[in-house]
């Protein structure tokens, strides 16, 4: 156990003052289990946050595919660890660029759907809890912060524990990993894109069908 929390403790000191080197493989397969783990990451916090906003009487679905992962918050991650990564030596300088990016990511994206779609909204903040700072629907104060703050968990113990597990594990078993959990999700995401516009039944309507609900 103490080994195993020293090694952990010079990779993290490598990994904030000039950073590790790494196999194309290795920052392949960081990529892949980074997109999975985000999409998950924001599921969960939706499904919390939905239930407190419905009044804490019961839970509600989220997401539109089977297995639970929203794509937002992936590419969000990526955005975050691609515009400060160069600055995860000091923690404020990375809440207030990924508190930007993903900001701005929410607001353009929430706008495009919406004027793409004739008034279509995946979520609309005029109508939640906790919505100071809102604009449009599309974006408020609670939920940037939010991101802002998850930025920090993400820059310096998801990344830095992806970074352990590609070292200590074989090449083959670290891509084993990561390819089969990014193909299952990716393979997910398209087959109820195709059924949703094909007008076929997607993942949505299963859970329905189960009796589970969503909150639109």
């Amino acid at each position: 156990m103490g080994k195993k929390k020293n090694q952990w403790s010079k990779l993290f000191r490598e990994y904030l003052e000039k950073g590790i080197q790494l196999k194309r493989y290795q920052k392949v397969g960081i990529l892949f289990l980074l997109v999975v783990f985000a999409g998950f990451f924001g599921w969960v916090y939706e499904f919390i946050l939905y239930f407190f906003d419905g009044g804490m009487k019961e839970f509600y679905m989220q997401g539109g595919n089977l297995l639970p992962w929203i794509n937002i918050y992936a590419i969000g991650a990526v955005l975050v660890v691609a515009t400060t990564f160069k600055l995860r030596r000091n923690p404020w300088l990375v809440f207030i660029v990924a508190t930007l990016v993903t900001g701005i990511l929410e607001f353009v994206a929430g706008w495009l759907v919406y004027t793409v779609g004739n008034g279509t909204r995946y979520w609309d903040y005029n109508i939640e809890i906790w919505n100071f700072g809102n604009i449009g629907g599309f974006v408020c104060l609670r939920s940037v912060l939010f991101f802002g703050v998850s930025a920090l968990f993400l820059m310096y113990m998801i990344i830095p524990s992806l970074v352990y597990l590609a070292l200590n594990l074989s090449k083959r078993k670290f891509l084993t990993l990561a390819i089969t959990i990014f193909v299952l999700v990716m393979l997910d995401e398209v087959v109820n894109l195709t059924l949703k516009n094909l007008d076929l039944p997607t993942a949505m309507d299963f859970y329905e069908s189960l009796g589970l609900k969503y909150k639109y």
